[in-house]
């Protein structure tokens, strides 16, 4: 099987023997024109505390196959670039220590034989390639707070040039939202806020940020993804979908506990990367636990939703 890539007509073999290794139940609802929803693995594999983290990985595609899709969790094992993990493939991950894949990583990963997990810019990468439209994930990377221009996730640049509906509850609210926004209108990036007027901030519905477009309807969104993707050289559109009211922050608290957990990140000297899961690691110890069910809560509803949109897309 080879599926059209998303630079200038570049085609991209993904049969076994090539550069990426399609699960036999991805590969057959691709083929036959079924819902497909790439799931990241770095979720499972940084995101969350052993044991959590299995429980998470199963519960994020137990939900897209309620909705009706089929899911793809995207990591590479032993070097091999994998779009759909068995059950023995996540818990491989679940358990062991692996390396945290961004896009800039796979080439490396292939030639070392490494197994990494991948981020959301990874995966971008890897469902573009594929020709997977629909993508689920907690939230996306961003401009890094104090940091300049320069200090930039990876994710956003991607999401600029892979044609991929992305499922999130916006952007970590340890980072600078107001230049997220702007770097995403930069790179071409539509937001769209499903149940929202205003950019989710992960672990809470509120940021003050007004979004530009809503649509609650699902077949509505379908329509205007399509749309986007009709222009040449259009890529990702940001469905924004907020964590559960049930289990969402109020804004203000969720705000003080940020700044104490950014303090002892400069404190310890935390740099680069290695900041966003020390933050996420010590908001759920200052919140007693409060974080970490909400990350749990908004990644299997964005993976829900994400089964929804990607049906309404095919149909």
């Amino acid at each position: 099987m080879r599926r059209q890539g998303f630079e200038k007509g570049v085609t991209v073999a993904v049969s076994g023997d090539g550069a990426i290794d399609v699960s036999p139940e991805v590969r057959a609802a691709l083929d036959a024109g079924r819902p497909v929803v790439a799931l990241e693995s770095s979720i499972v594999a940084q995101g969350f505390p052993r044991p959590r983290n299995r429980e998470v990985g199963r519960a994020m595609s137990a939900a897209v196959r309620d909705g009706g899709a089929v899911p793809a969790m995207t990591a590479v094992i032993d070097g091999r670039i994998r779009l759909g993990l068995d059950d023995a493939g996540l818990d491989r991950l679940a358990s062991t220590d692996s390396i945290k894949c961004s896009a800039r990583d796979l080439g490396m990963a292939m030639a070392s034989g490494a197994t990494g997990a991948t981020t959301v810019a990874a995966t971008l990468r890897i469902a573009a390639m594929a020709g997977v439209r629909v993508f689920a994930t907690g939230g996306i990377g961003g401009v890094h707070p104090g940091g300049g221009a320069a200090d930039v996730s990876a994710d956003l640049p991607e999401l600029g040039r892979c044609p991929v509906a992305v499922v999130c509850s916006g952007a970590k609210s340890v980072l600078d939202l107001p230049a997220t926004l702007e770097r995403l209108e930069t790179e071409g990036v539509p937001v769209v806020g499903v149940g929202c007027d205003e950019l989710p901030a992960f672990h809470t519905r509120e940021s003050g940020l007004a979004l530009k477009y809503r649509m609650d309807d699902v077949g509505e969104l379908a329509r205007a993804v399509a749309a986007h993707w009709s222009l040449p050289g259009a890529g990702a559109v940001l469905v924004c979908n907020p964590p559960p009211a049930d289990t969402a922050m109020a804004r203000a608290e969720l705000d003080g506990l940020v700044g104490q957990a950014l303090a002892e990140a400069d404190r310890d000297g935390v740099r680069g990367d290695a900041v966003t899961p020390f933050v996420l690691a010590a908001l759920n110890r200052l919140s007693a636990g409060r974080t970490l069910e909400v990350n749990h809560a908004l990644a299997v509803s964005n993976a829900a939703l994400a089964a929804r949109l990607a049906g309404a897309m095919v149909a």
